[in-house]
């Protein structure tokens, strides 16, 4: 599949770093935004990692990134809060940021390579969390080894041949347009919706994002950015996989906003019904970046699924 080049250039720009001013007073260690980089390697492929938090009482968290997001780009409030309870393990995208390329062009890819990552860190069990893209790999992992999940979040994500999916390319783009129009970073415009409120959460999260202190990533490359578009476009082409999600065994946790335009919602609401034993969450005037608009509900509710007996 070819991307067009003033596309790249564009999705380049789209999820440029935001420089953030550095809290003044020094963090804890705990904190996510001084958690240093670690690594390891699959299959030949160097892959950084960032741990925080413990927990004896359940599996770790892996949390498993959107299209061309980075280990950075995650909110740090909700990191912050989801590893005061468990185990928080958040794993870079081959070709992206701190790991090693080149980046799988096929949501089967990605899958082999996160599944390499957790057998390397000698896991026999985990709970994932898998955000837009993320969540069509954790999708593929379960499918592809049905004992290492416990539960899964399943966050802005959609089946195979889901509504909308394949559009990825002229909604971003219409997104950078709208961003310009706005006067706002692009991910406001993509994440969020166009409301006052909306609005207010997105320039919220862009300040709690991208603000590292210590081993700070560069951006996707436009070749890792080709890559991973063609495997979500491929993913959303797909014939369903709705036979594979209702052999799900696992307590799934689905969650996004009311007017999603990367994976659009009514996506979740498939997931949900194809999926036995899920429950669904659906937060108002919000979008694709749900979690970061509601993070402390979200670790609320996330922990609440992660610890409950079901």
């Amino acid at each position: 599949m070819k991307i067009s080049s003033w596309l790249l250039g564009g999705l380049v720009s789209a999820f440029a770093m935001v420089s953030a001013a550095l809290p003044g007073a020094a963090e804890a260690a705990e904190k996510y935004v001084n958690t240093p980089n670690q690594y390891v390697t699959v299959d030949g492929v160097r892959l950084a990692y960032r741990s925080l938090g413990a927990s004896e009482n359940a599996p770790p968290l892996v949390l498993l990134q959107h299209f061309t997001g980075t280990m950075d780009d995650w909110d740090s409030a909700l990191i912050d809060g989801l590893a005061k309870r468990r185990r928080v393990i958040i794993l870079a995208n081959p070709g992206i940021g701190a790991s090693a390329g080149p980046a799988p062009d096929s949501v089967a890819g990605m899958a082999h390579l996160a599944e390499g990552f957790i057998d390397a860190l000698n896991l026999k069990s985990v709970d994932i969390l898998g955000f837009s893209i993320g969540g069509s790999v954790a999708q593929q992992i379960v499918a592809d080894r049905p004992d290492l999940p416990r539960k899964m979040i399943l966050v802005g994500a959609g089946p195979q041949g889901g509504e909308g999916i394949k559009d990825l390319q002229s909604v971003i783009a219409d997104g950078i347009k709208r961003a310009g129009e706005m006067k706002v970073h692009p991910k406001v415009a993509l994440f969020f919706t166009a409301t006052d409120a909306g609005i207010a959460a997105g320039n919220a999260y862009v300040k709690r994002s991208n603000n590292h202190t210590v081993d700070v990533e560069q951006q996707a490359s436009q070749e890792s950015i080709g890559a991973q578009a063609k495997a979500l476009i491929t993913w959303g082409m797909s014939p369903s996989n709705f036979a594979q999600l209702e052999a799900i065994k696992q307590s799934v946790l689905i969650v996004n906003g009311s007017h999603d335009l990367i994976i659009p919602t009514v996506n979740s609401y498939v997931l949900f019904q194809h999926i036995p034993n899920a429950r669904l969450i659906l937060y108002p005037d919000s979008g694709h970046g749900s979690l970061f608009q509601y993070h402390d509900l979200f670790v609320a509710e996330a922990n609440a699924f992660l610890d409950g007996v079901h």
